[in-house]
């Protein structure tokens, strides 16, 4: 039985701490396998600043060469208004239905998964496991204790937490800001992804 982690965002664009992050959860948990899973720009809740095509092709070229890494566009190519994590972790338990799935996300969207704010938030957190990753500023243990959901879907694997070490804010709207803004944020994500936001004119 493999461990794998299922790791959604927009990667708008994708940076090096989303592949940091990964690579350290793949590390600290035992996964065999992160599968990158871009959002799609149809999802009600999201506004992307590039197209999905543009997305997809930064993602694989900052993918490459490492064999734990997969990405997949199964998000992508679903309608707009069927789209949800339930549905997406569903999707992939039958898709891998000997592997152990794990959703991988950030201390964030714990809290509005507590708040009862995303599809299905009770089935989500009874029926699958969450790596959860530290966010500055918020209690992961607290979150949990104080949300119905979460608290009672709490027994002891459910959430693996993450905490030191984690915390990095570096994100893609901090990049999006610094390229429209004349910056220089080349350090900050792989250099072929750089150089394809610098020829296709990207974020300006």
């Amino acid at each position: 039985m493999a461990k794998i982690g299922i790791y959604g965002s927009s990667f708008d664009p994708i940076t090096n701490v989303h592949l940091w992050t990964a690579s350290t959860v793949a590390h600290r948990c035992k996964l065999d396998k992160v599968i990158f899973l871009p959002c799609s720009s149809k999802r009600q809740d999201k506004v992307m600043n590039v197209s999905d095509e543009h997305r997809w092709n930064m993602v694989l070229m900052a993918i490459e060469g490492n064999d734990k890494f997969i990405a997949d566009d199964y998000e992508m190519n679903q309608l707009g208004w069927e789209i949800a994590t339930y549905n997406t972790l569903n999707h992939f338990k039958q898709k891998y239905p000997d592997d152990e799935i794990y959703f991988i996300m950030g201390a964030d969207l714990l809290l509005e998964i507590g708040d009862g704010k995303w599809k299905k938030a009770e089935a989500l957190i009874r029926e699958n496991k969450f790596i959860v990753m530290a966010r500055d500023g918020i209690n992961m243990l607290a979150a949990i204790s104080k949300s119905p959901i979460l608290r009672n879907a709490d027994d002891g694997h459910t959430f693996h937490l993450i905490d030191k070490g984690l915390a990095m804010e570096i994100s893609s709207s901090y990049i999006r800001d610094e390229l429209k803004r004349g910056g220089e944020p080349r350090y900050l994500m792989p250099d072929r992804c750089y150089e394809y936001i610098k020829r296709n004119k990207l974020y300006r």
